[in-house]
């Protein structure tokens, strides 16, 4: 929660955020760059004299939702005699930048997420009432160069940006026209980055992009063998720093998982077992509509080749039902992929057209009726999976991050390595460490723990 207590001279920032781990991560750092200007984190946009809404692009009705939410901000905004700043950030504020400005007076400042950086700059020229306020250049190298090199963060896990953009055009998909192209931070910063969580208690490092598998960058010089990193490299380079107990990344597509990062599957301790890998369809003609560039039968073998390099690794992945032109034979060949590889967890959605995009145009669009029952069935079958998943680790002894104090008196929550929620009761004192924990008892959202007499004891 955030620190609602001001300091004097401070001023309140209330930042809320949609969408993906990227866009959490870019709030984060919208915070670290207003810091120095005297914003302070606040609980609500009543105690706010800047607002901003971090907005997300992919879902359906996006750019109505924003418009919605600034409707009642700019009721608050003449409340207080227009004293309250607006700004729109992210995919959203790219996308459509120079529509809001036009339909939303009370908006001050449009910016993209790869121009936050120049949040105190546009807020000066706010202030001056010179210049444009409408940021949506294309800058990820001069943005990460121009964050501040330490961070503010809270908890015991923390996100951190190895990748942005994306090259793969995906036919449904608005994210290369509103995060631009693939883009690798250098190493050196990444570790640099990953060594001050470290230091700041952080024992869960996430590393996100939006193909973060596609990270690639030069060695440092450090490393004494030259040449090229791939993500694999980076997470066995950040494993190496003292404090960090757990790894994990997100969201990888299937032509970028290579052969050294699953090899960190197999020989780094602190990379979690699990793996968020969209199929989105098991049928090789929609893949080919989707522009997915894979087959069904590609990315079976990843998940083979996955599981041979660690044998307890579990699986996520996102499916769109309804794709233009998908037909019953197609849809049965998602549901036989889904019961082939068998899911921990899954996020599956109804194709809806984004505007822009290919798909958006194509013929043979679905029914909704039709999207419907086969979205339903899909869940059906997922649901299935991931309560049996769940089910297996009752009497398994695992690691869990608690990250917060759980809806019971001196109840714990935290995660397992499979990012499966766990409570714990009796375990208040046991937020933001990591402790092993036997499993009593599954529901298909979250499971039941408690405390191993080892570290009951160690905690005592």
């Amino acid at each position: 929660m955030a620190d609602t207590s001001q300091k004097p001279n401070t001023k309140g920032l209330y930042i809320k955020t949609y969408g993906c781990q990227a866009n959490v991560y870019d709030s984060e750092r919208m915070r670290d760059v207003l810091k120095p200007l005297g914003y302070a984190p606040v609980d609500s946009p009543e105690a706010a004299e800047l607002v901003v809404i971090n907005t997300c692009h992919i879902r359906e009705k996006a750019t109505e939702k924003v418009f919605s939410e600034l409707g009642r901000l700019r009721d608050l905004k003449q409340a207080n005699g227009g004293t309250l700043r607006i700004a729109v950030a992210g995919c959203v504020a790219q996308a459509e930048g120079e529509e809001i400005m036009r339909r939303e007076p009370a908006v001050d400042m449009v910016v993209g997420p790869q121009s936050y950086h120049r949040l105190p700059e546009m807020i000066a020229r706010l202030s001056r009432k010179t210049g444009d306020v409408l940021e949506t250049d294309f800058a990820a190298e001069e943005k990460f160069d121009a964050l501040p090199k330490t961070r503010d963060v809270s908890g015991a896990s923390a996100f951190l940006a190895v990748q942005e953009g994306c090259d793969k055009f995906c036919t449904f998909c608005v994210v290369p026209y509103t995060r631009g192209a693939e883009f690798s931070r250098g190493a050196d910063a990444i570790i640099a980055e990953a060594r001050e969580l470290a230091r700041q208690g952080v024992k869960e490092i996430v590393l996100i992009g939006q193909n973060v598998n596609a990270w690639h960058g030069a060695a440092p010089a450090h490393d004494g063998r030259g040449g090229e990193w791939g993500l694999g490299d980076l997470i066995r380079h950040v494993a190496k720093i003292g404090g960090v107990e757990r790894i994990r990344y997100t969201t990888s597509h299937p032509r970028d998982m290579a052969d050294d990062l699953l090899g960190a599957h197999r020989d780094v301790e602190q990379l979690a077992p699990f793996l968020h890998l969209p199929v989105q369809a098991g049928s090789d003609r929609i893949l080919k509509a989707m522009n997915r560039q894979h087959t069904a039968a590609d990315y079976l073998r990843i998940i083979e080749r996955a599981r041979a390099a660690r044998p307890d690794i579990a699986f996520a992945s996102d499916f769109i039902v309804g794709f233009p032109g998908e037909s019953d034979a197609d849809f049965e060949a998602t549901l036989q992929l889904v019961r082939d590889v068998g899911f921990a967890q899954a996020y599956s959605f109804k194709y809806s057209p984004r505007p822009g995009t290919p798909a958006a145009g194509m013929q043979l669009q679905v029914a909704e009726a039709i999207k419907d029952e086969r979205l339903a069935r899909l869940q059906s079958l997922l649901n299935a999976q991931a309560q049996a998943f769940n089910d297996a680790t009752i009497g398994r002894k695992i690691s869990v991050l608690f990250s917060r104090d759980g809806r019971r008196d001196g109840q714990a929550l935290g995660y397992s390595p499979y990012m499966q929620s766990v409570h714990v009761d009796g375990g208040a004192h046991m937020t933001g460490r990591m402790a092993e924990i036997e499993i009593v008892g599954a529901t298909m959202t979250s499971l039941k723990g408690r405390l191993v007499a080892a570290t009951a004891e160690a905690t005592a």
